[in-house]
């Protein structure tokens, strides 16, 4: 969330950053100042109010020590009359910070400096491809038909079970997922992550910490008789983690890594985007989310680049990692890369990661501060990344490793699966 004596110091600058994420309601800007200004004057009143009731209730009881009962009644009733001045003040400011607030929550992040122009995905930078483009065999298919002729998914089954987009995995296909899993968070850890099993719902409050609120309500599953939410991502309850806290300069970095499923009602467009495990309503990850100091965040988003880089690397993978532009970012999001790997069989790109600095977006909803080495109260940054969603890297996987005689596994994973085929 954005603090409102940024958007009063830096007026036109907020307008000019907004405007690169293409939202367009800029004249809110000047509402949130408005309403600020209305607020201190209602605080202001307040406090002089109070004031002249503090000193008044001294000066009460000196006059009652002289002896003088006429003056300290005079002044009990003055005391008595500013009390009930005081009392309608604090439910207008009440009233005015509860508005204040239901407009600011309503801005997205500011956008880094280094985020490109451009509203849709094709204006996105590619800042590198590595790889090399898989030579497929004669009769090489999409995975939607190679689950199938193996039985690793069944669509329909899931989908009589729950809905569309809810695939059910089945023996190598189930195998397949926990191998996965594992080895992402064996490689996390071994960079220093510590491994967290969060809650796969959670509560208003920790989805309006992260930005889910009030700008994905429409996309989250929500519980409506306890009020919980099903969560897209891990970020949200591990971030949450550090909720109302204030840590010590020395604590930072916090790493943390989690799996946990995925659950999101948007179904995007028709056609193969969507089609097999392009896009589904529920689905495996392992997130990394990293708390740090401010003066490193930009480094440490690098760093968190160059790791899940070295994932994809280690998968034998053609990838290639694009920064987002304005247009195409989230809400809570300062800058983004995205990482997509490519798709022989259906020829295309399917993004598979996205790593975000949120700087202080997050924090400041969330109060997350540290104490710095001269005592003073900071807050810290927020950055999460996607290391690695599960799907799309399945059906990457499947396609290109394929041969006439099955499906190959990459070198890494065949130890963890048992042998050097996942069928």
């Amino acid at each position: 969330m954005l603090q409102v004596n940024f958007l009063r110091q830096n007026t036109e600058l907020a307008k000019k950053k907004l405007a690169i994420k293409h939202f367009t309601n800029l004249n809110l800007v000047d509402e949130v100042i408005s309403i600020d200004d209305q607020r201190k004057q209602l605080q202001a009143s307040f406090d002089d109010l109070q004031s002249k009731v503090n000193a008044a209730s001294k000066e009460i009881g000196a006059q009652m020590a002289k002896g003088d009962k006429d003056k300290a009644e005079a002044l009990k009733n003055e005391v008595a009359d500013w009390k009930k001045q005081l009392e309608p003040l604090k439910e207008k400011m009440a009233e005015v910070e509860a508005q204040l607030q239901q407009v600011i929550v309503q801005f997205p992040n500011l956008p880094h400096d280094m985020v490109p122009l451009g509203k849709t995905p094709e204006e996105n930078e590619v800042v590198r491809v590595g790889g090399v483009t898989p030579v497929l065999p004669p009769n090489a298919v999409a995975h939607w038909d190679l689950i199938k002729k193996y039985n690793l998914v069944d669509f329909e089954t899931g989908a009589k079970i729950t809905g569309s987009g809810f695939p059910l995995y089945i023996g190598k296909g189930a195998k397949f997922q926990r191998v996965l899993t594992q080895y992402f968070l064996d490689f996390n850890t071994a960079a220093g992550y510590t491994e967290y099993l969060p809650p796969f719902m959670v509560n208003a409050a920790s989805a309006f910490a992260t930005g889910q609120l009030p700008d994905k309500e429409g996309q989250m599953y929500h519980a409506t008789e306890d009020d919980f939410y099903l969560i897209p991502t891990a970020e949200v309850p591990v971030t949450n983690v550090f909720r109302d806290t204030v840590l010590k300069e020395a604590d930072l970095p916090i790493q943390m890594t989690a799996y946990s499923p995925c659950f999101r009602r948007e179904a995007g467009s028709f056609g193969k985007e969507v089609r097999g495990l392009n896009r589904v309503h529920q689905f495996e990850k392992v997130e990394i989310i990293q708390i740090v100091h401010p003066e490193k965040s930009d480094a440490v988003l690098e760093e968190m680049v160059a790791h899940v880089e070295k994932l994809l690397v280690s998968l034998g993978l053609q990838y290639r990692v694009l920064r987002l532009c304005g247009g195409d970012m989230g809400f809570a999001s300062a800058i983004t890369y995205d990482f997509e790997v490519y798709s022989a069989a259906q020829e295309r790109w399917l993004e598979v990661s996205s790593v975000s600095n949120f700087q202080a977006y997050q924090t400041y909803r969330m109060k997350c501060r540290f104490k710095d080495a001269d005592g003073k109260i900071q807050f810290a940054h927020s950055l999460n990344g996607s290391s690695l969603a599960l799907p799309r890297i399945f059906a990457a996987i499947v396609e290109n490793y394929q041969t006439e005689n099955g499906i190959a596994l990459p070198e890494v994973l065949q130890a963890y699966f048992g042998s050097t085929h996942l069928v």
